[in-house]
């Protein structure tokens, strides 16, 4: 009997013990995410180094290495997660919402959110054009899931176009998120406001789908 109970506790042991382990790894993934993202929000790609992220995150080296195979995977993972909270925003931004309003709402709620974090937005874009980083992060980094929430709205917008393809839509779309994302970095430059970058994200969609009823 007590055999049995030893056996089966030594099995209850065997099945916890790793959920435990994959917990407390999870929480060191957590902690070395926040510093990161603090530091390069702060310093950029290039002036946050390995060494000071394990401080913030109060690891060793061997920590953060133990859970990213280096600093790019770390940002790429970084950048990976603001994209992908993006993309959630924007389509809860535009339910129940058509054409040119769920377009608008989702670029202001777009901008709220990168506005917040400007700097990290910075640091994203010169790391894409940064040697070797470039390329690596781009494959990592897919607009086209965003682009593709923008292209779903002006398709309602369009719907009573016979002569608007899919392909002039897709087209459309992407004209209109390099017109926010050009915003974006005016904004950065020009210290522009939330109510300034919403003006102008406003009037650069108003003057976009002028320029297609035009056509």
């Amino acid at each position: 009997m007590n055999q049995l109970t030893l056996g089966g506790l030594t099995a209850v042991a065997a099945t916890t013990r790793p959920n435990q382990r994959a917990l407390a790894k999870q929480r060191t993934r957590e902690k070395i995410l926040a510093a990161a993202k603090t530091l390069f929000s702060e310093r950029g790609y290039e002036g946050a180094t390995i060494r000071d992220i394990a401080r913030a995150a109060g690891m060793s080296t061997g920590a953060v290495f133990a859970s990213f195979t280096d600093k790019s995977d770390l940002f790429a993972e970084i950048a990976e997660q603001v994209q992908a909270d993006l993309h959630h925003s924007l389509r809860a931004a535009a339910e129940g919402l058509e054409g040119k309003a769920a377009v608008i709402a989702m670029l202001e709620i777009a901008a709220e959110r990168q506005l917040a974090e400007i700097a990290l937005f910075q640091a994203v874009m010169s790391a894409l054009w940064t040697p070797g980083l470039g390329e690596r992060l781009r494959r990592r980094l897919d607009r086209r899931p965003v682009v593709a929430l923008v292209a779903a709205a002006l398709a309602q917008e369009f719907v009573w176009a016979e002569r608007v393809t899919q392909a002039d839509i897709s087209l459309f779309a992407e004209m209109i998120w390099d017109a926010y994302v050009s915003i974006l970095r005016r904004a950065a430059l020009d210290h522009l406001s939330l109510d300034e970058v919403k003006a102008r994200i406003r009037g650069q969609v108003a003057t976009i789908l002028a320029g297609v009823r035009r056509g």
